[in-house]
């Protein structure tokens, strides 16, 4: 039977909560806690979470009860991730987090409408589903992954919607990094308006 998820978030396809050291982007090297939510039709082919593709896989949760996990971590920042998170409507989540004092940080491919309160919006946008004009003008951080050589016109092309304030970061995709990372080191060094990048979570061999 298919999920019948409740239009005001109350409950969620729960794929896996953790807390970690958040890997890469502008805030690497910080504990925080996982949330990742199942169902994505973004489709990347390089995704190294496709078991989070599918909604059905991944049992509905109580929003409450995630809040409440996430509460007993010393870390007070949660990052919301998926799958594609904005595909549900995060307003109760993040009221509830915020409400117990923790900072609620979203990484999104931007291609659904913009819910929830946040205080920092990583967008990574990918090619197949354009980000939305709200989430791409409210992010916080741009985070583009190279996988091949075309990926730096894309990048530019979003850099484009976003505000002046917004960090922007290139990052080599996991499989490419040998072969990306020293185009990347160049393009930043050419482009210093852009910044390196990596999943150090994986050097670290951490979750």
């Amino acid at each position: 039977m298919a999920h019948q998820i409740p239009e005001d978030g109350t409950l969620l396809p729960l794929m896996e909560e953790f807390y970690t050291i958040q890997g890469e982007g502008y805030n690497t090297g910080k504990a925080a806690y996982f949330i990742r939510l199942g169902g994505c039709d973004v489709g990347c082919h390089w995704c190294d979470v496709k078991e989070s593709w599918d909604a059905e896989l991944h049992a509905l949760t109580s929003a409450d009860q995630i809040i409440e996990n996430a509460s007993r971590h010393p870390s007070k920042a949660v990052v919301v991730t998926g799958g594609e998170p904005l595909i549900y409507n995060l307003d109760y989540l993040t009221a509830g987090l915020q409400k117990r004092g923790i900072k609620t940080f979203i990484e999104t491919s931007g291609a659904y409408p913009l819910s929830g309160s946040w205080d920092w919006i990583c967008l990574s946008p990918k090619k197949f589903k354009s980000p939305m004009h709200l989430v791409a003008a409210n992010a916080d951080e741009l985070k583009v992954i190279i996988f091949n050589k075309s990926d730096f016109a894309f990048a530019e092309e979003n850099a484009k919607l976003v505000s002046p304030n917004c960090k922007l970061f290139l990052q080599p995709e996991w499989s490419k990094s040998k072969e990306m990372t020293p185009l990347i080191v160049d393009y930043v060094m050419n482009n210093p308006q852009w910044e390196v990048s990596l999943q150090t979570h994986k050097y670290l061999n951490i979750p």
